[in-house]
């Protein structure tokens, strides 16, 4: 009981300092540990991600792509084909390649995207230098296309964290930035390169099957931070906007917004004033919520346009109130 008293005292005499120094009103004291709560949260949460991503990574690189003497694209691809051809350790070109890129994230991104770059780039170089993981197989289609699957993943789980473990995506940035370029044009150039001293200084059937291996690793770079699900905006212009409202509620169990907007042909000076209606589905719903648009107004102008992940609302979560809604009508019509 003691020991809980005081810590308590101790709790209570932190988020009094913490809004000393702040100049934090008293009533919103508790507003402030809620997003003290938050932060530290996030924070365990991107620290997982970035740990598990530096695992996955060193077991593609370990078990897979190094004892069949394989690369990949970027920075990585780099370090692997530059540890081909000399007895420099993988872990050591890792951290020394990737500084100028981490300098320009520094410049191009931000103090803290560097900061966490660091720290994920030096826990890669760590488990490669004093881990050993065991090679799986010497099949040359599984290494590529597994090899390139779990450096995918080690990637894409640090971006989910708010790292990275390849240098390339920031020189990318810089370069669309400069060259007036597209991120992905760019990518592609700086591997078109890799791949071509891979063909000169290994073999043409080495640097075909990186290719792979980098094919799979961007696949799974896409899936893991773009999420499982697919998700699609759909905006709705109809005459019969209630009626579409109630069978996306209703039927769909989505939420949806609506716009203020005015609509007109040919004559912009008489438009007229119409509700514009936006909400989100998965892929799996797009057929059924063009069905039922059909049924109700054949005529009506839908949009649609791919989301890659979706936070709060209703899209993962069926609509509780509907369901009491329903629950309650259909006992009213059972006792009719």
């Amino acid at each position: 009981m003691n020991s809980i008293w005081k810590r308590r005292v101790i709790q209570a005499f932190f988020a009094y300092k913490q809004r000393k120094a702040k100049n934090i009103p008293k009533g919103n004291s508790k507003r402030f540990s809620e997003n003290l709560k938050i932060d530290f949260i996030s924070w365990v949460k991107d620290v997982l991600l970035i740990a598990l991503g530096v695992i996955a990574a060193a077991f593609g690189l370990e078990s897979f792509l190094l004892p069949n003497n394989f690369i990949d694209g970027g920075v990585t691809g780099i370090s692997l084909l530059i540890s081909e051809l000399t007895t420099i350790p993988l872990y050591i070109l890792i951290l020394a390649i990737n500084i100028p890129f981490i300098f320009l994230g520094f410049r191009v991104i931000g103090k803290r995207f560097a900061i966490r770059a660091i720290i994920a780039i030096s826990g890669l170089a760590f488990v490669l230098a004093f881990f050993n993981f065991p090679e799986v197989t010497q099949d040359k289609l599984l290494v590529s296309v597994f090899g390139g699957f779990f450096l995918g993943a080690g990637i894409g789980l640090s971006v989910r964290g708010g790292s990275v473990l390849d240098g390339t995506e920031v020189l990318a940035i810089f370069m669309s930035k400069k060259l007036s370029t597209t991120v992905g044009d760019a990518i592609t150039i700086i591997n078109i390169i890799i791949f071509s001293a891979a063909a000169y200084f290994l073999s043409i059937e080495t640097a075909l099957y990186s290719m792979l291996t980098y094919l799979a690793a961007s696949k799974t770079l896409d899936f893991v931070i773009e999420g499982i699900e697919e998700y699609t905006g759909v905006t709705i212009i109809s005459e019969h906007n209630q009626k579409i409202m109630n069978m996306v509620a209703h039927k769909m169990r989505r939420g949806i917004t609506i716009y203020k907007g005015r609509q007109g042909y040919m004559d912009y000076k008489n438009l007229t004033d119409i509700d514009i209606l936006y909400t989100v589905v998965t892929r799996l719903e797009i057929s059924k919520l063009n069905t039922e648009i059909e049924k109700i107004d054949p005529n009506a102008f839908v949009i649609m346009h791919s989301i890659n992940d979706t936070r709060g609302g209703m899209i993962k979560k069926k609509t509780e109130h509907i369901d009491k809604v329903e629950e309650r009508n259909s006992m009213k019509n059972y006792f009719k």
